[in-house]
């Protein structure tokens, strides 16, 4: 990366919020030694002149590519494109890992699964997502030959892919997302559909069904369908699509898990279906991706596409233009600089040279246009705006094939002989998540989530959030009030109040009032000129039925959609019940009865002793790690160097290992792997003495065979500093935090009131399964992910 610091500080500053700069501080600055080191206009630099950078090897002198620079820089500085959050981050740093989106294959072998796992492993810590379809492996209960045991099945090996995706931090910015996808026609598909029945089961996946044109078509006439053995490719029983369709929805109902994505269709929008067939999606269903593909996202704020004309707010169309060409090349640009966290993934990459650029804050410019969200004008501006940005971006990249050549799997593509493309695919509308908060706009193409809420500061302060635009209006027509402003805070939306005219309602419209027809007729909108896919929650009110849930599958699939996901209000904030126990009616209740009696006898009878055998355990949550631990760290001598040993507790006992290798190198991802682990256990109640036994005396030959090594292995060491300092949290430590505690400034008693108020909220939120992982508030659902606006935490970047 260059660095003329005296060049960019003569450029725009970043239009940046106080809540974006905090966003920023916590997520995306630079750190070096646990501080900030750059401003986000550093980071912005240090982006554009990376990405610029990539203009060298197609010809750019030093001045071409310092102008693109300043171009690049403006329009992330303005706030009128952001890239995806991996690029934001690892630009220009060791990692240099840009992709947002992966697809990785899982083969029906041992070897197979377990290397998917192990590159998924890879890819989470660059920062990216993963997703991943299960249909190739063989059955639960079907023989394996190699071994003479049985298959284990599908579902089993997900809580495999999820449990190491828990163990394994995203380059220390992000938790890792997966997408788990099985097929309709899998025999093992009714266990898979409901597989997240209870919210804390295989957590770190998003689940959706892959479903064929067949099958939907089945459900229409009430007929049965085919299951098949993925081992072999024969029949493997028949079920009755009505019934398979209504178990899809009743979990979908429970808690928004599975969702449907209609594979047929992504594959007839396959552009390289020489090259491969499409089996599964990114984390939020937006990208189909090919095995081992990925794909760099970016999306322009709608927002600022707005101007004014003859006392008349109108889209810029030229503006808008511009920063679609120029996102374009940008995107391409990281396809170059990237760097792959696998050979074979580079490969696919650069054959197709995918790119997925979108959108996010419709729902601003409809504001602002003074257009209601529910509304034929705006599904009419949907289908234009991205009817716009599709061919602005396909004119760059055509500008781009004739200056460096299409794609190298160009030649048997679907555009062969008809247009000359850089990119196979073009436009994408993803979940923007934490960029829209730091551009200062609403989520991808979701409504407003609310006009105005109550934000608890970290004091315990509330703090009345109101939509800048919102407060505008209100100002601007004459019925401001500090007391409407609280009360619509309360409620979050203007619905029905006699204080805000009926057609400022009507613009201001929030996603808990809008019916799942008009989510799905935006979605459906944008579909028709996105390339790839369009990831939108589908909302429903937690009056909402298994039916209305069904009609809103049945929709999308006849609009066109490519998926769907939906959200019944708060159908997480409880434990669901599981099948057979729920006292209202349940539309699958019937599905044994109507089911192929071979077919049901095979894949749902079970013994009572199987019953029992198979009753899930008691599960172990850990308590949180304590926001303030004292510890030591000990540096000992391993036989490749050294190895340095934190242990951390709180008041009551140790909570925390960490360790790190020195400069000669060693096992740094093994003894990560078993300090975290060790951490987890021992916030899970199990004994200190207990893991010292477990891990001491561990032999490894290049301890052993180094003189004036006093430990057998990494875990040797781990162990003696453990049971060393195992009293620290009882003794010593407890007095350190305790006189840190004292030496805080004493809060008033109405404060102190506030602050266990907070608390006890963030712990109800916690307690329901619906909170945020780090302040523990309560999250909202949009985009296809989940979303905290008190902290910026998203779970899909």
């Amino acid at each position: 990366m260059r660095n003329n610091t005296e060049v960019w500080k003569k450029w725009p500053k970043a239009n940046l919020s106080p809540n974006a700069r905090v966003v920023l501080e916590r997520r995306y600055l630079k750190q070096e030694n646990d501080q900030k080191c750059e401003t986000p206009e550093v980071m912005f630099y240090r982006v554009a002149s990376v990405i610029a950078g990539a203009e060298e090897k197609y010809g750019k002198n030093p001045q071409e590519i310092e102008d693109l620079t300043k171009e690049f820089y403006t329009v992330m500085a303005n706030l009128e494109f952001m890239p995806n959050s991996p690029t934001l981050m690892n630009a220009g740093r060791d990692l240099g890992q840009l992709s947002a989106c992966f697809v990785l294959p899982v083969g029906d072998s041992m070897e197979d699964i377990f290397d998917a796992l192990k590159h998924a492993a890879i890819i989470h810590k660059s920062g990216g997502g993963t997703g991943f379809n299960f249909s190739r492996l063989r059955q639960k209960n079907s023989m394996v030959r190699s071994t003479g045991g049985v298959a284990s099945g599908p579902v089993s090996f997900m809580k495999v892919f999820n449990a190491a995706t828990e163990a394994v931090k995203q380059g220390g910015t992000r938790r890792g997302a997966n997408m788990g996808i099985l097929r309709i026609d899998h025999p093992d598909i009714l266990e898979f559909i409901s597989c997240k029945e209870d919210n804390r089961d295989i957590n770190n996946f998003n689940v959706s069904v892959a479903v064929t044109e067949s099958f939907m078509k089945a459900v229409e006439n009430d007929t049965e369908y085919d299951l098949i053995d993925p081992h072999s490719g024969k029949s493997a029983g028949k079920l009755p699509a009505k019934q398979v369709f209504a178990k899809i929805v009743d979990h979908a109902w429970r808690n928004g898990e599975p969702g449907m994505i209609f594979i047929d269709r992504m594959n007839r929008d396959n552009p390289t279906p020489h090259i491969g067939v499409i089996e599964a999606t990114n984390p939020c269903g937006e990208q189909p991706l090919l095995p081992n593909e990925a794909c760099n996202l970016g999306s322009i704020n709608l927002k600022l596409m707005a101007a004014e004309k003859d006392g008349k707010t109108v889209i810029d169309w030229e503006r808008l233009g511009y920063v679609t060409r120029l996102a374009t090349r940008f995107l391409d640009d990281v396809i170059d600089i990237n760097q792959y966290p696998l050979p074979v993934i580079e490969e696919m990459v650069k054959g197709n040279r995918k790119i997925g650029l979108g959108v996010m804050g419709f729902a601003d410019l409809m504001i602002l246009l003074q257009t209601s969200y529910i509304s034929e004008e705006s599904t009419a501006f949907a289908e234009k705006i991205m009817e716009f940005i599709r061919t602005e971006s396909r004119i760059e990249s055509q500008r781009l094939a004739k200056e460096r050549g299409t794609f190298p799997n160009y030649q048997g593509s679907i555009y062969d002989g008809k247009i000359e493309l850089r990119n196979a695919t073009l436009t994408t509308v993803a979940p923007t998540g934490t960029i829209s908060m730091i551009c200062g706009a609403s989520s991808g193409v979701e409504p407003l989530f609310a006009v105005a809420y109550t934000k608890t500061v970290m004091d315990g302060t509330a703090l009345i959030e109101v939509n800048p635009l919102f407060e505008d209006y209100a100002h601007k027509y004459g019925f401001y009030s500090k007391e409407l402003m609280s009360k619509i805070a309360e409620r979050g939306n203007v619905f029905g109040l006699p204080e805000v005219p009926e057609w400022v309602q009507k613009v201001f419209v929030t996603a808990q009032e809008i019916s799942p027809e008009w989510h799905i007729r935006i979605q459906a909108a944008f579909q028709k000129y996105t390339d790839n896919a369009v990831s939108k929650t589908i909302n429903f009110a937690n009056t909402a039925t298994c039916e209305d849930v069904a009609e809103a599958f049945r929709l999308a699939f006849e609009l066109g959609c490519k998926g769907i996901t939906v959200y019944r209000d708060g159908s997480r904030e409880q434990q669901v019940l599981s099948a057979g126990t729920k006292e209202t009616a349940n539309p699958a209740a019937d599905f044994k009865a109507t089911a192929e009696p071979e077919t049901t006898a095979k894949l749902e009878t079970t013994t009572e002793s199987e019953a029992t055998a198979s009753a899930p355990m008691p599960t172990i949550k850990p308590r949180p790690r304590p926001p303030v631990t004292v510890g030591v760290t000990e540096k000992i001598k391993i036989g490749c160097g050294n190895l340095y040993v934190s242990v951390n507790a709180d008041e009551t006992s140790i909570c925390e290992v960490f360790t790190n290798t020195g400069r000669a190198g060693g096992c740094s991802s093994q003894s990560e792997a078993t300090s975290r682990l060790i951490s987890i256990a021992m916030r899970s109640g199990i004994s200190v003495d207990a893991i010292i036994e477990q891990i001491r005396g561990i032999r490894c030959p290049a301890c052993i065979r180094r003189e004036g090594v006093n430990v057998t292995s990494c875990p040797d060491a781990i162990s003696r500093v453990i049971k060393k300092y195992k009293d620290i949290g009882v003794n010593g430590n407890s007095a350190i935090i305790n006189r840190n505690k004292t030496e805080e400034p004493v809060l008033s008693d109405d404060l102190k009131k506030t602050e266990k108020a907070v608390i006890k909220k963030a712990q109800a939120a916690v307690a329901i399964d619906n909170a945020c992982p780090e302040c523990g508030m309560p999250v909202n659902h949009e985009g296809g992910c989940m979303v905290c606006i008190h902290c910026g935490y998203s779970k899909c970047g």
